[in-house]
């Protein structure tokens, strides 16, 4: 059996792959030809390049493949990512913002920066790494522009309050925000739900009207994604 892809048929600029086995994997269009981030396998399919994209790798990703309804993150799109890390999911949403977009990498980790820049940026020119904590987004004014959507996955306890100083910095009136809530990076002492509620009403006070929750079990043990408009 041949491989195959087509257009997702909600979400703009990611894919569904069918492999030759016949199993259905999610991919986006590799913007760096020839080129993986993670070991993801990469193929081709009427002269371009797909890389499959990994749930157990990826919460976007997994989210996808829980029934997420609405990702706000588009072609052409500028999104600020917190909590990059080496660039895993941070490189898809790359290829889907994908020539005319940006991203906004901010990551509080040398080591991860290190692999970031010197594994992804360096073949992405819609990328810019940004070593800094997003506790501070004051400290990374003078690089990051008015973005349509913020995507937040950090390992810190105060992950709304986070995204939300940076939205009022950083995102353009009507923006998008996705936050992917680590509920043991909050509170291990609290089950998974109440925490994820206390994010969700520390997002309405700031403002932000909450357009849905989607568990992320079985890709990631204790946590969800929270997709939501200022």
């Amino acid at each position: 059996m041949p491989v195959s892809v087509k257009p997702h048929p909600r979400f703009p600029a990611v894919y569904k792959a069918t492999l030759e086995d016949g199993a259905q994997r999610l991919a986006t269009r590799n913007l760096a030809l020839g080129r993986n981030v993670y070991g993801e396998r990469l193929i081709r399919y009427k002269g371009a390049e797909y890389r499959i994209w990994d749930p157990f790798r990826s919460k976007l990703a997994a989210a996808i493949l829980k029934n997420l309804k609405k990702i706000p993150i588009k072609p052409s799109h500028k999104v600020l990512y917190l909590g990059a890390a080496s660039g895993t999911t941070a490189s898809h949403v790359s290829d889907v913002v994908g020539e005319n977009g940006h991203v906004y990498c901010v990551e509080f980790a040398p080591r991860a920066i290190r692999e970031l820049v010197n594994n992804v940026c360096a073949f992405r020119y819609n990328m810019s790494p940004i070593l800094e904590d997003a506790r501070f987004p004051e400290k990374y004014t003078m690089f990051v522009e008015k973005v349509e959507d913020i995507y937040c996955d950090i390992a810190q306890p105060e992950q709304a309050k986070v995204l939300a100083d940076n939205a009022d910095m950083f995102l353009k009136k009507s923006g998008w925000i996705m936050l992917a809530v680590k509920a043991q990076s909050i509170d291990v002492t609290k089950e998974p739900l109440e925490v994820y509620k206390h994010e969700v009403k520390v997002l309405e006070k700031r403002g932000f009207h909450i357009e849905e929750v989607v568990h992320l079990e079985p890709y990631d043990k204790a946590h969800a994604m929270i997709v939501a408009q200022i």
